[in-house]
């Protein structure tokens, strides 16, 4: 079986499982073996995860994909390269947000197509740091001209929440997709996003399904990991566990989880992918690898379904934590908060 496709607008066709590229970023935690992470870009799409997602400010991370690009075509043949698809961010650094040019936007939408070796972004993902600057609109319209020139397929956003994405909507922008986190322990996109994004035909794609790593079977029945963490991504979520209600309640999770994995000959990041892909509205999960260690399992996601017995073991257990309160990415903008205190602003001009 190969991880299957979902047609979305104007026949544009994705994976349902998004290769992250995070986790091959030199700004996020270990040092990555280049040649490797392209080589192994070879095997994912084998298993038919043919969508990648990265950023301007994930280090050397477009150039990798733009290199693995470039000997697909070698390999498989220009005409191949059409179904692979790639999702790249556009972040203005915080320092830039009062003063950034619409030849700053157009320079930085250049950078990223040169990096690919796209003359045609596929998806650009626009993310704000501060709504409090209110050029966010002024901002997006500027990614829609290089959409009419040609220079964009899709004009998108992340982290942004419903009023500022019907703002920007309706300022003229047609908005392809929002990319949120959203995962068996943040349940923010269902406080309203989720029904603004199915009225408007707004394509969801969920990053943080796994909490980084921490929905697996690697942390049932270990004792609680003290700072600092391994790497950003486990830093950021174990702040998700601590708000959830902490440590011994996210064990009880886990220990549901694999209940429900056993079941299903399966593993707990099964069930936790599984989980987000069936609920409304989301079009595809993004799922951070380094390797192909995972391959596998990220497979055996697409091979059960879960039943009624199921979901109502984890309801049962969703009523026992704290729910992390307001819209997408509410805690992660509160200014001096531990939730942003992580976040890195100033990334784009390196």
């Amino acid at each position: 079986m190969k991880i299957p496709q979902i047609e979305l607008a104007n026949r544009y066709s994705i994976s349902r499982m998004i290769k992250g590229g995070w986790q091959l970023s030199e700004g996020h935690s270990v040092k990555i073996d280049r040649e490797k992470a392209i080589s192994d870009m070879f095997k994912f799409v084998d298993a038919g995860i043919t969508t990648f997602d990265c950023a301007d400010i994930y280090i050397n991370v477009e150039e990798m994909i733009g290199e693995f690009l470039k000997q697909y075509a070698i390999k498989c043949g220009r005409e191949s390269t059409m179904t692979l698809k790639v999702h790249t961010k556009f972040v203005p650094d915080i320092t830039t947000l009062t003063t950034m040019t619409k030849k700053d936007v157009r320079d930085v939408i250049e950078r990223s197509s040169k990096r690919l070796g796209l003359e045609r972004l596929h998806v650009v993902q626009f993310h704000w740091w501060d709504f409090d600057v209110p050029r966010y609109v002024e901002v997006a319209n500027y990614l829609k001209e290089l959409q009419s020139e040609g220079k964009i397929e899709h004009v998108s956003l992340t982290n942004f929440d419903v009023a500022h994405l019907r703002e920007t909507i309706d300022s003229g922008v047609s908005i392809f997709s929002n990319q949120v986190q959203y995962s068996m322990l943040d349940h923010r996109p269902e406080n309203g996003m989720i029904k603004f994004a199915l009225e408007n035909k707004i394509n969801i794609f969920c990053y943080g399904t796994l909490a980084g790593g921490f929905l697996s079977d690697k942390y049932l029945g270990v004792k609680e990991p003290k700072d600092p963490q391994e790497n950003r991504s486990l830093t950021k979520y174990k702040l998700i566990i601590d708000d959830l209600g902490g440590w011994d309640l996210f064990q009880e999770i886990l220990q549901a989880l694999k209940l429900i994995a056993n079941k299903h000959d399966a593993s707990i990041s099964n069930i936790a992918e599984k989980y987000v892909l069936e609920r409304s509205g989301v079009s595809a999960i993004i799922v951070g690898a380094r390797n192909t260690s995972h391959m596998r399992d990220n497979i055996k996601t697409f091979e059960i379904n879960l039943d009624k017995e199921d979901y109502a073991l984890l309801n049962k257990l969703f009523f026992q934590y704290n729910h992390i309160l307001g819209d997408i990415y509410s805690v992660e903008r509160v200014k001096g908060g531990k939730h942003a205190g992580i976040m890195k602003y100033n990334l784009n001009s390196k």
